[in-house]
C-alpha cells in the first residue's frame, strides 16, 4: 500500500472513532479503585485498553489538528497541545495503573490505593509528593484543551460543528459532574466525550474521502469535459 499524508489522516479517523468507543466502554467495566480490585485480571485489562484508547486518541487528535491546522489558527495549536498533553499524561498514569500499581500493593496496599485513588476524588493518606498535583493538571488540560480545540473546530468550519459544540459541552459536563455527582456516576460524564471523539472521527474520514473525490474529478477526465 503506498503510503500517503492522505492515508495517514484517514488512519487517524479511524484512531479517533475507536478511541472514543473505548472511552465510553471503559467507564462501564472500570473496577473500584480499591486494593481489592488491584491484583485482578480485570484490572490489567482496563487499564491496558484505557493505555491504548489514549494513545490512539493522541493519534486521532493529531489528524485532527493537521487537516485543519492552516483555518484554526493559534487557538486551534493551543487546544490540540493541551489536550494532547491531557492524554499523554492519561496515557503514562494508565500504564502505571496497569503494572505498577499491583506490585506497589503487596508492600504498600495503602500507597497504591491513594495512587490509583487520585483521579478519584479520594482524600490520600500518604504523602504522593509532585504527584497530588495531577488531577488539577489534568483538569485544566482537558477541560481547556477540549473546550479551545472544539471552538476551533467550529471556527475552522472544515470539520462537523455539530461535533465540536458536542466536545465543549462535554467538556464543560466534566467539572460540573464532579461537583454534583458522585464519583461512581461522575464517569458517566466521559461518555459525551467518547461520543464527540467518535462523531469527529468520522467527519474526518468523511472530509478526506470528499477531499479524495474532488481532486480525481478534473477537466482532463473525458467524462468531466464532456
Amino acid at each position: 500500500m503506498h503510503i500517503t499524508p492522505s492515508v495517514l489522516i484517514r488512519g487517524a479517523a479511524v484512531s479517533a472513532v475507536v478511541a472514543g468507543i473505548a472511552y465510553i466502554l471503559i467507564q462501564f467495566i472500570h473496577p473500584a479503585d480499591e486494593v481489592g480490585s488491584l491484583s485482578t485480571q480485570a484490572w490489567v485489562n482496563v487499564h491496558v485498553l484505557s493505555f491504548a484508547e489514549a494513545v490512539l486518541a493522541l493519534i486521532g487528535l493529531t489528524g485532527l489538528y493537521l487537516r485543519q491546522a492552516r483555518v484554526v489558527g493559534v487557538l486551534g495549536l493551543v487546544g490540540y497541545v493541551m489536550f494532547a498533553f491531557f492524554f499523554v499524561l492519561q496515557s503514562a498514569f494508565n500504564f502505571a495503573e496497569a503494572f505498577i500499581a499491583p506490585l506497589i500493593a503487596i508492600d504498600a496496599p495503602q500507597l497504591a490505593v491513594d495512587f490509583v485513588g487520585l483521579f478519584g476524588r479520594y482524600p490520600a493518606v500518604t504523602d504522593l509528593g509532585p504527584l497530588a498535583a495531577l488531577p488539577g493538571i489534568g483538569a485544566v488540560l482537558y477541560v481547556g484543551g477540549a473546550a479551545l480545540f472544539g471552538v476551533a473546530v467550529i471556527r475552522g468550519r472544515m470539520l462537523s460543528r455539530g461535533a465540536g459544540i458536542l466536545l465543549i459541552v462535554s467538556a464543560a459536563l466534566t467539572p460540573l459532574a464532579g461537583v454534583l455527582m458522585p464519583h461512581a456516576l461522575e464517569r458517566l460524564a466521559a461518555v459525551p466525550m467518547g461520543l464527540a471523539l467518535v462523531w469527529l472521527g468520522y467527519s474526518l474520514f468523511a472530509s478526506m474521502r470528499t477531499s479524495d473525490a474532488q481532486q480525481s474529478f478534473t477537466p482532463s477526465d473525458p467524462i468531466a469535459a464532456a
